[in-house]
């Protein structure tokens, strides 16, 4: 019996036909039915259910009728485990993963695996793994930075049915801790550094039976005591246990053949860095990742030719959909080695651009003109991810890069990527139109004032839906459901708006909204947005809460900008802490932020009313940002919670009932 979703694509289907002459219009309306689709360039626009006929789901316009979920060219490709054998059977002597040699401390040229060679390896870890007693469905954590051994072991993990669980470096002891418990880990591949953070906590681990330390030499191994049932080997220990060609005692090879994983089966479990609580574990399965990247395949292609430079952290989606593409294309990934130089100049460089100024022309010539020159003549793409590129910036990229600039917007939860920009299209400020292997609808948000009627765009919450769409929450049904509704749709808590075309946009966070005493909703990470564009200002917290009516704001300067300031007003000072306590410091930022406020059209109850300046950035290490650097509020209330008492305590003296600026 046709089910309610064959019978939806087979009318619809029906008012379609493929355009095959226009490589970005690929859908039209039949000539002979009535108009069903709406004429989008970049994506369909088609109805959710056929009953109410409300016309709010976006797919690509690549493909209308299916949501990808295999690669087109290779639909045998259902696993992680296919992908890989398929890469090493067509790409056999071609180079795959590359690091640079250090010869007297100077970074000297790259040196490479083979496909065929890599897959020796993940045959030997993988197998090496079963022989200390692993069985499939065990968890492996990866408690190291970018280098080969990581992707071996993964592809190791995929071979054989084990669970990849990625351990932040940046997290801290305490969450991996958490992650190791949670996830049961029961083998964990370190490097010497995270060995000491390991065995620190070693009797807090129980599910832990192995350690495989990447780099380390048996013999500088620490022997542990008997009573810990923790082995501890080297990398190189663990790899030649299985290479060796025959066991001559048992007259057999070390070498074990694959325990392949079904599409359902889970992949890995990516824990996140949460703004509240503990992290998360966000379980993808082989067939969401497939998924994810085989969609990507209709627009974006890739060559064994190709290099593909990884320097973000493959604990994150972003780069390890980029790792699974790479292989797919049998392209050759070098594994980038920064330089302390490179590091002070992006930080540097990176503060000035995002808050506004004019960088310092010094690192433009010790550093960023060189990185022209070396990537100048073969880089085809640059993607970006995450948070959105300011326009300038993107035209910034494409003006020196000379290449394809491409934004998208994705999430853990969607296996990456959820919608991408096309090739040829030079509009900037949005994320593109969604990947072929998921639909999107915007969801009425009214207490933010966001619905899909809104002129001239449509607003509302991203919703999506499609076989990207991760399993749940690891060991956490509540939260699960707090995401995910009935009919499937996963609720991102972003707000975004369909530009002309069927073009996302992001403009808003539906989380961390509160209200105000007098029933004023606050999106604090857009005021704090707006205020990251004040010179004063390297970064911000805004707080309120249904107690009070106005919103006060912690701001962490700029020092170099504060202590101009202090110059031109003849101010003397001991120290910055002293200035940034300075009554007159604090009413110069707080104009600076009611400016760039009014300039960015904040209503009046969105404007911070009193102002506390600290020169203690927010990091890591203080608990105040998450590893994605997103400011954790429930710790940031704590951590100024005196602050915040004695800003609305003046407040309340100077103004009993404190006004909306108009």
């Amino acid at each position: 019996m046709e089910s309610r979703a064959e019978r939806r694509l087979r009318l619809i289907q029906g008012h379609l036909i493929a355009d095959a002459d226009d490589s970005l219009l690929r859908i039209s309306a039949h000539p002979t039915a009535g108009e069903f689709v709406d004429g989008q360039r970049y994506s369909a626009v088609l109805p959710e259910k056929l009953q109410t006929g409300k016309w709010n789901v976006y797919r690509s316009a690549r493909s209308p009728l299916k949501l990808v979920d295999r690669f087109p060219e290779h639909p045998e490709i259902g696993t992680l485990h296919d992908n890989f054998v398929h890469s090493v059977e067509n790409f056999q002597d071609y180079k795959y993963l590359g690091t640079r040699i250090r010869v007297d401390g100077t970074v000297g040229e790259y040196k490479w695996m083979t496909y065929g060679e890599s897959g020796t390896a993940r045959s030997a870890i993988g197998s090496g793994l079963r022989h200390h007693g692993l069985q499939s469905g065990a968890r492996v954590g990866l408690y190291f930075i970018n280098r080969p051994e990581w992707i071996i072991v993964d592809h190791a993990c995929s071979a054989y049915s084990y669970i990849s669980v990625p351990l932040y470096d940046t997290l801290g002891p305490d969450a991996v801790k958490y992650i190791v418990n949670h996830a049961e880990i029961q083998a964990i591949f370190c490097v010497p550094s995270t060995l000491n953070t390991l065995l620190s906590f070693l009797s807090e681990i129980p599910s832990v039976r192995v350690i495989v330390v990447v780099g380390g030499i048996d013999e500088h191994l620490p022997s542990l005591p008997s009573t810990s049932g923790v082995e501890l080997l080297s990398y190189t220990r663990l790899l030649s246990q299985s290479l060796v060609a025959v066991t001559y005692f048992k007259g057999r090879s070390n070498m074990l053949p694959f325990f392949p994983p079904k599409p359902e089966d889970i992949a890995t479990i990516c824990y996140t860095s949460g703004t509240t609580g503990t992290p998360k574990g966000v379980v993808l399965s082989h067939g969401n990742l497939v998924a994810s990247v085989a969609g990507m395949t209709l627009a974006v292609k890739f060559y064994s030719s190709d290099i593909y430079i990884s320097y973000l952290p493959l604990a994150h989606i972003y780069e390890r959909a980029n790792q699974i593409m790479s292989a797919y294309y049998g392209v050759a990934v070098g594994f980038y080695q920064g330089e302390r130089l490179f590091n002070a100049a992006y930080n540097s460089k990176k503060q000035a651009v995002m808050n506004g100024r004019k960088p310092s022309p010094m690192w433009d010539r010790l550093v960023f003109n060189k990185i022209k020159d070396k990537l100048g003549g073969r880089v085809r793409y640059m993607t970006s991810g995450a948070s959105p590129l300011s326009p300038d910036v993107m035209e910034f990229l494409r003006v020196c890069f000379g290449c394809h600039v491409l934004e998208g917007y994705g999430m853990t939860e969607t296996s990456c990527v959820i919608s991408s920009m096309e090739e040829g299209d030079y509009l900037t400020g949005h994320v593109g139109s969604p990947n072929p292997a998921c639909e999107i609808k915007l969801v009425d948000v009214p207490e933010m004032n966001y619905t899909s009627e809104d002129q001239p765009h449509p607003r509302g919450e991203i919703c999506v839906r499609g076989p990207i769409v991760f399993q749940g929450y690891y060991k956490d049904e509540i939260q699960t459901r707090e995401v995910t509704d009935d009919e499937g749709w996963l609720h991102t808590g972003d707000i975004g708006l369909w530009l002309p075309g069927g073009r996302l946009k992001i403009i808003d966070r539906k989380k961390n909204i509160f209200k105000l005493a007098q029933g004023e909703y606050i999106a604090p990470e857009k005021i704090e947005n707006v205020y990251a564009k004040c010179k004063y200002v390297a970064q911000c917290f805004v707080y309120g809460d249904s107690l009070n009516s106005c919103l006060v704001a912690v701001v962490c300067v700029e020092p170099d900008v504060l202590k101009d300031w202090a110059a031109s007003e003849g101010i003397k000072y001991d120290d910055l802490g002293q200035l940034c306590a300075d009554p007159r410091a604090k009413a110069a930022v707080l104009a600076e932020m009611d400016a760039v406020g009014k300039q960015a059209q904040l209503r009046g109850f969105e404007f911070a009313k009193a102002v506390t300046l600290v020169h203690e950035p927010f990091t890591l290490e203080n608990g105040l940002l998450t590893p994605t650097f997103k400011v954790k509020r429930p710790q940031a209330k704590a951590y100024f919670a005196q602050a915040i008492s004695r800003m609305y305590a003046e407040l309340s003296t100077s103004d009993p009932t404190p006004q909306s600026m108009l």
